[in-house]
């Protein structure tokens, strides 16, 4: 088994063993049995074909050449158009396809041209060249053969019936052109002497218009002018603030290199304290705790001392406490027993033991009423001539003071001193 390619422009033939009705392959692939199947080629490739048709009578009996170019080719998409192609070209090659083809074509165009005048072929070319595609390409198809284009190249005669044609043409179109050249010499004089009464008009309009336009350019110049020294003054200010900007961003950018300059340097110096933290640890800390745990151990140690002496002392202290509250218990009753004997003593006696009570207190009254004249250290005496003066004056008024007293307790109290000592003594045996 041989494999076989073929590229888009060219088509295999398969046929043989197994191959009925053969198998066309057109641009592809195809597996071959050598010894019983056959393969063969056919070109897909375009032709050109330089169609001529030399002195063919028309239908007014006129001979003309006509050359017309066409462009045909073995159409290999549709199956029955290429079926057709091999079953009539299949082993020939490009050259006798394109001669058959060619034979074709130019008995069509001679047949058209024999149905047509020399006029209609010479002005309508379009009309012609349509026809003979059109009746070459419905031959061409049952040959597997279709035509892509057709143009009508050249027609010429030998009889100059054609030159003749363009000489009618051509005095036609000079007649015409004298008529139009007379026609427009006239038109011009016309015109021309309107168009000198519009110039003289148009120049006064024209001055008229230009003193306005003056007018107009010299009032937009002026306010032109205003606009572009204003522009210029904000593209001055512009400028500078521009630099201004510029500088600012200069000036910016090379704080930002000081600042990662600095950010850098702190960055070495942060490794730099790590560093020596590390060796301060290593050097230092590991001894220093050390040595910290040991002094914790000495003042836990020393703790435990002082608690233990504090607790010691605590109840010694609660042991004296405990005494000292037993002692001023006991002399908190003695102190009430001796309170009450003296509210009896006083309840049996009454007067008697309230004055003498009193009688009690008086040097401290006596004591406290004297006791300012203890604390001065000069005294300046006045007297009138009369009584007493000096030290005797004084000490006289000192104990007027004290005579007064049994009264003012009597006015306090109720119970008269002086009274009291008289029964009292009346009592006594």
């Amino acid at each position: 088994m041989v494999f076989y390619t073929c590229g888009p422009n060219e088509a295999m033939v398969v046929s043989g063993f197994c191959r009925s009705p053969p198998v066309m392959v057109a641009g592809g692939r195809v597996f071959v049995f050598p010894c019983v199947q056959k393969i063969q080629r056919i070109s897909l490739n375009t032709l050109t074909l330089n169609v001529k048709s030399e002195k063919v009578y028309t239908r007014h009996g006129v001979p003309i050449s006509v050359t017309g170019i066409a462009q045909v080719k073995i159409q290999g998409q549709n199956k029955e158009m290429l079926a057709a192609a091999c079953q009539m070209f299949l082993g020939k090659s490009e050259a006798e396809v394109a001669q058959i083809s060619l034979e074709t074509l130019e008995g069509h165009q001679r047949a058209i041209m024999a149905h047509m005048t020399v006029e209609e072929i010479y002005k309508d070319r379009q009309k012609f060249s349509e026809q003979v595609f059109k009746v070459a390409s419905s031959d061409l198809v049952n040959m597997g053969i279709s035509v892509v284009s057709y143009t009508l190249k050249d027609i010429h005669d030998d009889q100059d019936y054609l030159h003749s044609l363009g000489k009618a043409r051509t005095a036609q179109v000079q007649k015409d052109a004298r008529i139009g050249e007379a026609e427009a010499k006239r038109d011009a004089g016309i015109k021309e002497a309107k168009a000198k009464q519009e110039k003289v008009s148009a120049q006064y309009l024209s001055e008229i218009e230009m003193a306005k336009s003056q007018r107009d350019f010299e009032l937009k110049k002026a306010a032109y002018d205003i606009e572009v020294n204003t522009k210029k003054a904000e593209s001055d200010l512009a400028y500078q603030l521009q630099v201004a900007k510029t500088k600012q961003k200069i000036e910016e950018q090379k704080m930002q290199v000081l600042v990662v300059e600095r950010t850098q340097q702190i960055q070495l110096q942060e490794q730099e304290i790590i560093r020596r933290e590390k060796e301060l640890e290593a050097k230092v800390k590991k001894p220093a705790e050390a040595e910290r745990y040991r002094l914790e151990k000495l003042a836990e140690a020393q703790r435990r001392q002082l608690i233990i002496q504090a607790e010691a002392e605590a109840e010694s202290v609660r042991v004296k406490g405990e005494a000292n509250a037993f002692a001023i218990e006991a002399k908190a009753r003695a102190d009430a027993e001796q309170m009450a004997k003296k509210a009896e003593a006083f309840q049996q006696f009454q007067d008697a033991a309230m004055v003498d009570m009193l009688l009690e207190k008086l040097p401290q009254v006596a004591a406290e009423i004297s006791k300012p004249l203890t604390e001065v250290k000069k005294i300046k005496m006045v007297s009138s001539g009369s009584g007493e003066v000096g030290a005797a004056k004084m000490t006289g008024e000192v104990l007027d003071i004290l005579n007064r007293l049994p009264e003012t307790v009597e006015k306090l109290t109720g119970i008269g001193i002086t009274q009291s000592g008289q029964k009292k003594l009346s009592r006594m045996p």
